[in-house]
């Protein structure tokens, strides 16, 4: 059976006073729960993250990184510099990474295979546009983005991935898709994997939804059959919000 998985996406707020803020009020209030709970923030608060959650459930995610282990690449962080502060998750292909850095889908596969050659767990983000939508195409734009991000990725290789679906039109604008359209892709997407590794593999991996969830829509898209959890976005960044929706 599948564990439901909350992720929450910090993007590019808080200050360092805040994070730790924000640590010691989840620490208050987390609790053993059968929900894996991963906060996935800016780089230069993983290590104060990793150490105030020690002992307690809730695991650690990066953002983003590169696939080099080094090299001439300013400003750039690598998978190997992310395992040295033990990083349990690391987003892979989040749209704002496509949309405002130009990532290709051949930049997020050349990622994903260097995340899963060592122990952190990718969260690999497909997600079609609102023109993608609004003309039919969403199906296929999602699967060229899974087929294009899992080129080499073999079944034994892809054990600990994730997949979240997050629709472009839906992220940071309000607007979020009703569950039974999150649910009509999530399944889409896990026949996909089935076409590619087998039916064991799809029904064990975790389809995360993500696109504007809060703690008033969660429990709505958690009751669909092929959504595993949720990316979150602006709702993770406040406590109390994030620990509504871990206890959905």
């Amino acid at each position: 059976m599948r564990k439901p998985l909350i992720a929450g996406n910090w993007k590019m707020f808080k200050t360092k006073e805040e994070c730790l803020d924000f640590a010691n009020e989840l620490k208050s209030l987390y609790h053993d729960t059968d929900v894996r709970a991963v906060v996935c923030a800016p780089f230069i608060y993983l290590e104060a993250l990793k150490s105030a959650f020690v002992g307690i459930g809730i695991r650690v995610g990066a953002q983003n990184a590169y696939f080099k282990d080094e090299g001439p690449f300013t400003g750039e962080i690598s998978v190997k510099m992310l395992e040295q502060y033990q990083v349990d998750y690391c987003i892979v292909g989040h749209s704002e990474r496509r949309q405002y850095f130009g990532e290709t889908d051949e930049m997020v596969n050349q990622k994903l295979l260097r995340l899963l050659e060592g122990p952190i767990a990718p969260i690999l983000c497909i997600g079609e546009d609102l023109e993608e939508r609004e003309q039919g195409g969403e199906f296929l734009a999602v699967r060229n983005q899974l087929v294009g991000a899992l080129q080499g990725v073999t079944a034994g290789m892809a054990g600990k991935l994730v997949i979240a679906y997050e629709p472009v039109w839906a992220i940071g604008t309000g607007k979020t898709a009703a569950p039974e359209q999150a649910e009509e892709m999530c399944e889409f997407i896990r026949n996909a994997l089935e076409a590619i590794y087998g039916e064991d593999l799809a029904d064990q991996a975790p389809v995360l939804y993500g696109g504007s969830v809060r703690p008033d829509n969660i429990a709505r898209v958690m009751n669909m059959r092929n959504i595993d959890g949720a990316l979150v976005g602006g709702a993770s960044l406040n406590v109390k919000q994030f620990m509504d929706m871990i206890d959905f």
